[in-house]
């Protein structure tokens, strides 16, 4: 396992005091996480991502997709295993498993939506920064502050 000391950035950089938990936490998920389903991850725009997930043989209500505390779970769970014993493959390719995937989210990125085409599941997300998080510009000397365009 490979860890990292991340004590020299926090010399320069105020307020950054969760970023060692977050990429502890994402290191360890991502050691856990098995490869199946496959997905890829698209940046569309500046703040707008698509995260594509190959989803062969599952329904929209087979999938489940949840977003809390800047992390999003998706799962797929088969409903009908009963009608597999009855079946013979030669060689099955397609996998029918159940699966759990979490994606770590950075600060004030959501989901606006997801849709299920051609056996893939799109998952559209936008980081939408408030206006008072926004970059302002300000005045020396006289404390006021003034919009930066």
């Amino acid at each position: 396992m490979r860890t990292v000391d991340l004590s020299p950035l926090y010399r320069s950089f105020i307020g950054f005091d969760h970023l060692a938990s977050m990429m502890d936490a994402a290191q360890r998920s991502s050691e856990k996480q098995p490869s199946y389903p496959p997905y890829n991850i698209e940046a569309l725009a500046e703040d707008k991502y698509q995260i594509t997930m190959a989803v062969a043989g599952f329904t929209e209500q087979e999938l489940t997709l949840e977003s809390e505390n800047n992390t999003l779970t998706v799962k797929g769970e088969k409903q009908n295993k009963e009608d597999k014993t009855d079946r013979k493959f030669i060689h099955q390719g397609i996998a029918e498993r159940n699966f759990e995937r979490k994606f770590q989210l950075g600060d004030h990125v959501k989901v606006i939506g997801a849709e299920l085409e051609n056996g893939l599941l799109l998952i559209d997300l936008e980081r939408k920064v408030p206006e008072a998080l926004k970059p302002r510009k300000i005045e020396i000397g006289t404390g006021k502050l003034l919009e930066s365009k």
